[in-house]
């Protein structure tokens, strides 16, 4: 009988959510996931379940990650406006050189119509990066660096979806440039 072997599970949590990331949930084999957790499968049913929880928690742990990120930029003593700037060109940065794009938005066509509990976990980590961002936005407004005519709620709406086709286009077209100057023209037009 093959013994338990106890393990970090956060770190196990990390492993798994990067083979995930990268391979997507279907093409996942449990031994892929077992072989990078390094432990073996009786571990990971005893203490986590089956494959399909092992993934939700996963997103959950992807989707912590953003809120700290979030929380971190929010905190910022920078100017809102250059906080949402360096956030854009993160997120250029991100598609242009991450090697498996956003796993959110990988997840929410994969996984989310199926998968109750993901898209649920997927909806919320959207209205908190919705919130993240009509925060920002907002301030920007209240301190002049962005027209006090413009719809914060709007802006962060349509920063969520642009960021989305951001990662579609650079997938379908591998082209940096395309997506450094979509960012710049948001920029500027946020900035006039």
């Amino acid at each position: 009988m093959a013994r338990n072997v106890e393990f970090d599970e956060t770190l196990a949590i990390q492993k798994a959510m990067e083979v995930f990331w990268k391979q997507g949930y279907n093409a996942t084999s449990m031994r892929d996931l077992t072989d990078a957790m390094q432990i073996n499968s009786s571990s990971l049913y005893n203490t986590i379940g089956d494959k399909q929880e092992l993934f939700v928690r996963c997103v959950n742990h992807y989707t912590d990650i953003r809120k700290k990120d979030w929380d971190k930029r929010l905190s910022s003593k920078d100017s809102p406006f250059s906080v949402l700037v360096d956030y854009i060109h993160d997120a250029v940065d991100i598609i242009i050189n991450g090697q498996d794009s956003c796993m959110a938005i990988k997840c929410a066509f994969e996984m989310a119509t199926n998968d109750q509990r993901v898209k649920d976990i997927l909806k919320e980590d959207s209205d908190r990066s919705y919130q993240f961002l009509y925060n920002l936005i907002q301030s920007a407004m209240l301190k002049g660096e962005i027209d006090a005519d413009e719809d914060p709620a709007l802006l962060a709406d349509y920063f969520n979806s642009t960021w989305t086709g951001w990662h579609e286009s650079y997938i379908l077209h591998k082209d940096p440039v395309k997506i450094k100057r979509m960012a710049q023209y948001f920029i500027k037009q946020l900035s006039k």
